[in-house]
């Protein structure tokens, strides 16, 4: 049996954990997870783990060095996208140049480069997308994430691949950021009135059904842009709703309003989400509707849901 070693990045994050969950499951791949803690935060997982700080150029050449893998996916990234646009240095450190230094040592060793980007790539006037949509950022987040795109590309001929995904939500074991379902879910519980808008609209993702896209990608050695999220388009404010309906809580704390009720430094695209129809047709990509997710996720937390 050919073994694939895969070396994931982030290993610690929601995405990251949802991939070493079930790359472990597989006998077929050699996983080695890395994050920048001490020590895993997910719990199981048949892999390695160690230690790595993506933006240190001797960490991660020693890391490619002792496991040599044939596959990196790269999940490591600041995210906060408020954050993002007040740090700038920080940011394009983390999410331009530690990619551009995983590509040049994949290139080095012919190991394929697989990065997580983002639907903020777009301007979010014309969602939702196809892969080949032109990217027009409008926040510091997105910028970096195209330069991280086009610095993917640098793995060489072949040995590329870019997966976009949009408003993604699930659940692990320590994450050191929450997501939006989980932030609903804590706030009806505790009877706190949110307040969500209603003039941005998405393709949420769920995390399980992502790290299968991903899956995918490795075992047929795909290469290029895949947009990998769920299939229904709905507004953050309708979402919030379905939530509150999947769990039994109360829709009636979710206040509408739009963007320019907050005063935030970091703009948002109106309208994103994807056309996944590459995906499913290359790929055999089948995420779960949105009620099946919440469903799904609800057995994680051990809640009891009404989603049908």
């Amino acid at each position: 049996m050919i073994y694939s070693r895969v070396l994931i990045t982030g290993a610690n994050g929601l995405v990251g954990q949802a991939l070493v969950k079930l790359l472990s499951t597989m006998p077929v791949y050699d996983v080695l997870a890395t994050g920048r803690s001490s020590q895993p935060r997910f719990v199981g997982g048949s892999c390695g783990y160690v230690p790595l700080d993506v933006t240190r150029e001797e960490a991660v050449k020693q890391v490619f060095m002792d496991f040599a893998p044939d596959v990196v996916v790269h999940c490591a990234a600041m995210t906060k996208v408020d954050q993002c646009e007040q740090h700038r240095d920080a940011c394009w450190q983390v999410n331009v140049e530690a990619v551009e230094r995983l590509a040049r040592w994949c290139h080095r060793t012919g190991s394929r480069l697989i990065q997580l980007s983002t639907d903020f790539v777009f301007d979010g006037t014309n969602g939702p997308y196809r892969e080949d949509a032109r990217p027009n950022p409008v926040n510091f987040y997105g910028k970096s994430k195209l330069a991280a795109e086009n610095a993917t590309r640098a793995a060489g001929l072949d040995r590329w691949s870019i997966v976009r995904p949009v408003l993604i939500f699930g659940t692990g074991s320590q994450l050191s950021r929450s997501n939006f379902v989980l932030w609903v879910v804590r706030e009806l519980t505790q009877g706190r009135t949110i307040q969500v808008v209603t003039d941005q609209f998405r393709t949420p993702t769920y995390a399980p059904d992502l790290a299968l896209g991903i899956e995918k990608i490795i075992r047929y050695r795909k290469h290029g842009l895949y947009h990998l999220s769920g299939r229904d388009l709905v507004s953050v404010h309708a979402f919030a709703h379905l939530i509150a309906e999947a769990f039994d809580l109360d829709p009636s704390l979710i206040q509408p309003t739009d963007a320019s009720a907050f005063s935030q430094p970091a703009a948002r695209p109106a309208r994103t989400g994807f056309i996944i129809l590459k995906a499913e047709s290359e790929l055999g990509y089948k995420p779960r509707s949105l009620q099946a997710a919440l469903r799904h996720l609800g057995t994680q937390l051990g809640l009891p849901t009404t989603a049908s």
